[in-house]
């Protein structure tokens, strides 16, 4: 993520802030990716926060008139738990709006998100046709441990869940192109096998011997639609860790160039090796104070070549250059 300018001083603004430093009120401008200080502002930034621009007075952002269903506010935590969601999905899109997809531009359907609040059982997260289902509750620090203790997860978070399932839905509308589906099987498998089948199959006998060798993940080895989801995640995360070690000003050996941008890259196999070099370094970073890696994760050479191909598919943009 890029460190904005700020329109009307000195200083910087990061992605979330509302206002500047001397409490100008300000708002995130996607199109231009750049703040405004001036209305219209979301409809929902006295309700959960939202500092997105809207087309008109009294209306929704962008990616709030994306949610089709809110929390029952009723319920407890639901709006707090559901401001820090939508601060992810922002997130999420204006990654993704880096090349081309759910923009103005993008002649394709832009995704519907149900964002359900928990009552007495857990809300299903996942994607059918074009709808996004997310769980608010995971918004709560406690909850989200306890389930990625229970599931055995090295990395839980928000932006992770909207990067998972927005992917399930950017493999839906990929998969709507005549030249998509074949070169994705030969990749990831047939995503035709029963997909319950594979998911109860996982989850009693776990992930196969050699999955470290073949998948990012434990649950990328359950079926090939969340080995993609799983690839095109981490793809987002590696892409958007480069991006926002640039953006802060900070230099390694293995940048190509000041200022380089990782959502203009061309070379996959050239974003994948400086993304992977970066994490070391900042994972020995967080080891210095005794906490988690940023990025878990090792890149054997069969992850790699998928991340490549995700790459190439989702960089030609929506628009399918």
């Amino acid at each position: 993520m890029r460190v904005f300018a700020n329109p009307v001083g000195s200083g910087s603004l990061w992605f979330d802030n509302l206002a500047t430093a001397d409490g100008t009120p300000v708002a995130y401008d996607p199109q231009a990716r750049a703040f405004l200080p001036m209305p219209p502002f979301c409809a929902n930034r006295e309700v959960i926060g939202c500092n997105w621009i809207a087309p008109a007075q009294g209306a929704f952002c962008r990616s709030c008139a994306m949610t089709a269903l809110a929390p029952d506010p009723a319920i407890p935590g639901a709006i707090p738990n559901w401001a820090q969601t939508e601060a992810a999905k922002r997130w999420a899109l204006d990654n993704l709006g880096r090349w081309h997809w759910f923009r103005p531009e993008d002649p394709g359907a832009p995704p519907v998100f149900h964002l359900l609040a928990e009552g007495p059982t857990p809300v299903l997260m996942g994607h059918v046709a074009g709808v996004v289902t997310i769980s608010v509750a995971e918004a709560d620090p406690v909850l989200r441990a306890t389930r990625r203790q229970a599931l055995d997860e090295p990395y839980r978070t928000m932006i992770g869940h909207m990067r998972h399932e927005i992917s399930h839905m950017l493999w839906w509308r990929l998969s709507l192109r005549d030249d998509f589906l074949d070169a994705f099987r030969a990749m990831f498998g047939d995503e035709r096998a029963d997909y319950p089948t594979a998911l109860q199959r996982h989850y009693h006998d776990g992930p196969p011997p050699d999955w470290r060798q073949r998948f990012l993940t434990t649950y990328a080895s359950a079926h090939p639609h969340e080995d993609w989801a799983e690839t095109a995640t981490h793809l987002l995360h590696l892409t958007d860790i480069t991006d926002s070690f640039v953006a802060a000003g900070l230099s390694s050996p293995e940048l190509p160039s000041p200022g380089w941008d990782p959502y203009s890259e061309p070379d996959a196999e050239r974003l994948i090796h400086v993304a992977a070099s970066l994490t070391v370094g900042v994972n020995h970073v967080n080891r210095s104070m005794g906490l988690s890696d940023l990025y878990p994760f090792v890149l054997s050479d069969a992850a790699r070549r998928k991340l490549a191909f995700v790459h190439d598919w989702l960089r030609r943009g929506a628009q399918g250059r």
